[in-house]
Formats: C-alpha cells, structure tokens, sequence
C-alpha cells in the first residue's frame, strides 16, 4: 500500500455517524464544534486535530485505530469506485486484510492520516483483536494536538518514545519537554496536549493501548 494513499478519513467518520442513526448537528454539538466543520471533515474538505478525532471517536464509541480499517461498504459509496482507481484498490485490500497487518510493514507501505494543526500519524503495525495503536507520528515546526489550545481526554494509556526534535507536553497541570531518548507514559484520560515549538519535525513511536469504546 503506496504511503500516499491515505484511508478515506471524513467517509469512516460518517458511516460510523449513519449506523448510530446520529444526525451532523447532534454529533457536533456534542463534540463541541460547527456543524459545517464536521461537514467538511466528512467530505474530506478539512483534517480533523487529533483532540477532535479523539472527541468524535468517543462520541461515536468506536475507536480512533478502527479508522485505520478500510470497509468495502465505504469504498463502494465513494464515487468512481472503477477498476484501476485508488478506491478500487483499497476495496481490494480490505477483502485481503492480511497483506495489510504483518507481520511485517513495509517502510514504503504504512497507512497515513494526515491530521489538522501539522501532525501526520503512520500506522506502524496492526495484530488483529489487540486493542493497541501502534504508530509512527510527527509533528511538524509549530505542530499541535489542539488547534485551540485546548487539552484533550480519551480511553485508554498512552506510551511515548520520542526519536528526534523536540516536543512540549502538558499533561494536567505540568508541562514537559520532550528530547530524543526521552519516553512518556500516562492515563490518556489525564487531560493532556502536545505541541512542537521547535524549527524541526518531532518523530517518536508511540502505543495507545485499551482504545477501544
């Protein structure tokens, strides 16, 4: 899988929307934001922040590494879904989901979400059942969790290794610099924020574990 082609994001969030019999306006009430944001995020015109996919996520009860799986029901809705298209393709692979879940990936073959405010996550490995999102993620100069500002909350823990720049958390009422070597670990229900305010890409490995609704 080209790491170019990247799961149909805004298409996942509303099918899961659909099937819960959620209206647009009722799910971004609840997560706390416009109605024609979620709508862009939906039709792919906007990349949600990761504090709002966690908040969509949880709203919905579904989880953020579920994002990630393509379905064939997704694939078959979007327009142009012919023979020899990225769609085509990616229907394609969900009917064959163990050429994309190891148990080797491929640097040329992780799935990307390119996420609002310079952060880009790369799906690292997935074994099927487990409850753990294994991901290559970076922030790129200025890069942040929250557009806003603000902390976020989500299920789960929340393991971090960072590889190179640098990466400022606040978690609770504490904030911390991130180096390379240096690694976190916490309750991802602790609210918390990352930023980067460096001239350089911040690139760590990080687990979520237990983030599943």
């Amino acid at each position: 899988m080209s790491p170019a082609v990247v799961p149909p994001l805004g298409a996942r969030i509303r099918q899961a929307r659909l099937e819960r019999g959620r209206s647009l306006r009722a799910l971004a009430r609840e997560v706390g934001v416009s109605p024609s944001l979620v709508s862009q995020i939906e039709t792919g015109k906007s990349q949600p922040s990761v504090s709002t996919l966690y908040a969509i996520t949880t709203a919905l009860g579904i989880s953020v590494e579920s994002l990630f799986d393509m379905r064939e029901s997704v694939v078959a809705s979007s327009p142009g879904a012919s023979p020899g298209t990225v769609p085509h393709a990616l229907a394609a692979l969900a009917a064959e989901p163990g050429r994309r879940i190891g148990p080797l990936v491929g640097a040329g073959g992780r799935e990307t979400l390119e996420l609002d405010s310079g952060v880009v996550w790369e799906r690292l490995g997935r074994v099927p059942g487990a409850e753990t999102g294994f991901l290559l993620v970076t922030y790129r100069p200025g890069g942040s969790s929250s557009g806003s500002g603000a902390l976020m909350r989500h299920p789960g823990t929340e393991y971090g290794y960072l590889t190179s720049g640098e990466l400022v958390l606040t978690l609770g009422f504490e904030e911390y610099t991130l180096r390379p070597g240096d690694s976190v670990c916490f309750e991802s229900t602790t609210p918390h924020r990352y930023r980067n305010d460096g001239e350089v890409p911040a690139v760590g490995v990080w687990f979520v574990s237990g983030d599943v609704q």
